[in-house]
């Protein structure tokens, strides 16, 4: 079964959060007003991240880089860069924190696609009625 198609789906599908937890963070009219940079950030806290991390292990990198550079971009530029208040920062981190395993659990529990943090063993709806 050809899963490569999956990566790209879990790509749009952290996009997508990100952008929802920005706009939670910052409020709707902040957003607006930051959309320019939001997308920036996205592209270099979400796509590229993803792509650094899924490849680093590839390029022979070690996992206490390929792992924790992403995260530390994403922990520290959106707060940077969108100018964060400490309360919304202290938002930011919890909902970020929460947002990989929800992604995981969402795409492992209904779709049986464990990639997104393979060390994390979630069954799928399918094998549990099966």
């Amino acid at each position: 079964m050809n899963t490569t198609w999956h990566f790209p789906v879990m790509i749009f599908a952290s996009f997508i959060l990100f952008f929802a937890v920005i706009w939670i963070v910052i409020g709707k009219a902040e957003f607006s007003s930051k959309i320019k940079k939001i997308i920036l950030l996205s592209l270099i806290c979400v796509v590229a991240g993803m792509l650094f991390g899924k490849y680093g292990a590839n390029w022979g990198l070690p996992w206490w880089i390929y792992y924790p550079v992403p995260m530390l971009v994403n922990v520290f530029l959106p707060p940077v860069v969108l100018r964060m208040t400490g309360r919304q920062v202290g938002i930011y981190l919890l909902l970020s924190f929460m947002s990989a395993p929800f992604v995981h659990a969402f795409f492992s529990f209904f779709l049986s696609w464990n990639e997104y943090m393979p060390f994390w063993k979630i069954p799928s709806l399918q094998s549990l009625v099966q």
